[in-house]
């Protein structure tokens, strides 16, 4: 049964890449047939007990689309407006900035009011490693100092993990991330920039920014993910925010943002299928028991983020983890649960489908008519050669 969320990974790395446009109007019909398959095996096949892993599958599932969703919108009502164009200091001390304010904001929200400005100072000497670069800082390892940073830390809050625990034993390895992909990118930017195209006299803009209401939306939003409340009304305010953004956004900050609903509506359809289809990779995984090491947590844990989403992944080891313990939170050392976090907010930049903002920012490039890289080309070109090596060296320092 875990087959159908492979197929369904292979249908998004090989058909957007072969068959473009086949893809566009079918991925669809794709996902939620394979999400059909395994609900229905769920439901109809395995005793009534299974239910509940549709119930609680199906209520993560809302909580990360509406969050995702929630701040999409209110991302796309503020018009940041850079000064100058792109050049190498520029872009890495853009891209550091970006990292901290992924730890206030979210991995997604700093994604979603970064991304555009990102694009718009970089226009006339964009490339795909522009894309890449923002994906593996901004969207993921930049986040790794709160549980407001990424998805899999909030899910240890979530789980009892003090709100301040991962800051304050996590920050070596995010320094070391954030060092070791910044140096890297400027190199590459630098080289780059020796022969890209120049902005024509006269282009560049003052500091700009506009929507100042939604920032109030947009700490409604957070606050609503940090401060304890049940998960209907938690989601019930983010709606709110949403739609107040929307409404009360002057239709000229949309338009200049070139917003609209296409991307989140991709990114919703795709990671139905994935929550779905994934069901059983997880049931497979909670079962996982034995002599858990730092090492083992830290590879298993990285490699089933990279592909089944990192948020899920840290649940199901986090579970494991609590069950070899046997005592829970307390018990458990502390690098294990570094391993366990640092594993799934890094290895979640190894693929599109590791964390969520990672598709939205592609999405976006996409639909502004700016290659991004593909599936396989993300993966094989960027993530193994650049990545790689990084999530390595983490592991030769902190938890070998």
């Amino acid at each position: 049964m875990i087959l159908p969320f492979g197929l369904l990974l292979a249908c998004m790395a090989v058909l957007p890449l072969h068959w473009p446009e086949w893809w566009e109007k079918h991925y669809a019909k794709l996902a939620l047939c394979f999400a059909a398959v395994t609900v229905g095996y769920y439901v109809f096949v395995l005793p009534p007990a299974a239910l509940q892993t549709v119930q609680h599958t199906a209520q993560d599932y809302a909580g990360f689309i509406t969050l995702i969703g929630s701040l999409y919108v209110v991302a796309g009502g503020i018009h940041l407006r850079v000064s100058g164009a792109g050049a190498p200091a520029r872009n890495a001390l853009f891209l550091a900035l970006g990292g901290v304010a992924s730890n206030l904001l979210g991995t997604t929200g700093a994604s979603m009011l970064l991304i555009r400005p990102w694009l718009r100072m970089n226009r006339s000497r964009i490339a795909p490693y522009h894309i890449v670069f923002f994906i593996f800082i901004v969207s993921n390892v930049g986040g790794c100092l709160t549980p407001m940073g990424d998805p899999p830390l909030l899910v240890g809050f979530l789980e009892g993990v003090p709100f301040w625990w991962v800051g304050r034993h996590c920050w070596p390895m995010w320094l070391v991330g954030m060092a070791f992909l910044l140096v890297v990118f400027y190199f590459i930017d630098r080289r780059h920039d020796a022969r890209a195209p120049r902005p024509p006299a006269g282009t560049e803009h003052p500091w700009h920014f506009e929507g100042l209401w939604n920032i109030v939306f947009l700490t409604v939003i957070v606050a609503s993910v940090v401060i304890p409340l049940p998960p209907m009304l938690r989601e019930g305010i983010m709606v709110v925010a949403a739609a107040a953004s929307w409404f009360f956004t002057a239709r000229a900050v949309h338009v200049a943002n070139e917003f609209h609903f296409r991307p989140i509506i991709e990114v919703a359809v795709l990671f139905f299928g994935i929550f779905a289809t994934m069901m059983p990779a997880l049931d497979r995984l909670r079962d996982v028991g034995g002599n858990l090491t730092p090492t083992r947590v830290y590879w298993s844990a990285g490699t089933l983020s990279a592909f089944l989403d990192s948020a899920p992944a840290y649940l199901a080891f986090f579970s494991a983890l609590g069950g070899h313990a046997g005592a829970g939170m307390s018990a458990l050392p502390t690098k294990l649960i570094s391993a366990l976090s640092v594993s799934t907010v890094m290895f979640g930049a190894a693929t599109y489908i590791g964390n969520g903002p990672n598709l939205m920012v592609k999405s976006i490039a996409d639909h502004q008519k700016i290659q991004s890289p593909s599936f396989h080309a993300y993966l094989f070109k960027w993530a193994v050669p650049v990545l790689l090596p990084l999530l390595i060296l983490q592991w030769l320092i902190f938890f070998r």
